[in-house]
């Protein structure tokens, strides 16, 4: 009891989790699209051309990503690639799951979960600035993207994310190099 009680203690008043995976997989390829999870070990090659594409490092190695198809067998055309991206924002961790068309282009950034206080949370009208959006150099803050006012850092970390899953989608999804 004493350790649950220190858990709920030290879990900051407003972190949240609002939406899960499924749910927002769902969303994204409705029914009846076959959903294929896919945890890519990326190596040191891939790596450094992620890296070089989206302009920045990789938290890690390991990337959880989807793959969806037409269809319910999942033997169809692929209509999309999701992937999950946890970062840090300021002090705590956030989730987002990115959707990319076949065409390399962003179709949705969901937050799943935010840790930071509330007022750091994002719109789905900011976020929806990045749709259509594909993985070029205007795709930047005040470039393509405006800047969350009054959450610079949280604008940072969902930009940073948006760019490092395209990469990982072109390189290790789409181009299919992934070991899963």
């Amino acid at each position: 009891m004493a350790a649950i009680a220190l858990t709920i203690a030290a879990t900051p008043a407003d972190a949240r989790v609002l939406s899960t995976v499924e749910d927002a997989l769902e969303r994204a390829f409705p029914a009846p699209a076959r959903i294929e999870k896919k945890t890519l070990y990326l190596d040191a090659q891939q790596v450094q051309r992620i890296e070089a594409r989206a302009g920045g490092g990789l938290p890690s190695r390991i990337a959880t990503c989807f793959v969806a198809r037409a269809g319910e067998e999942g033997a169809g055309q692929v209509i999309g690639y999701a992937c999950l991206d946890t970062h840090i924002v300021r002090t705590l961790p956030e989730t987002v799951l990115v959707v990319v068309d076949p065409e390399m282009r962003v179709v949705r950034t969901e937050v799943l979960a935010f840790k930071e206080p509330r007022e750091y949370l994002p719109s789905d009208r900011w976020l929806a600035q990045f749709d259509g959006r594909p993985l070029e150099d205007s795709l930047q803050l005040k470039r393509d993207i405006h800047v969350l006012s009054g959450a610079t850092l949280t604008s940072r970390a969902i930009m940073q994310a948006v760019r490092r899953v395209l990469a990982i989608v072109e390189v290790a999804l789409a181009e299919g190099e992934a070991i899963s």
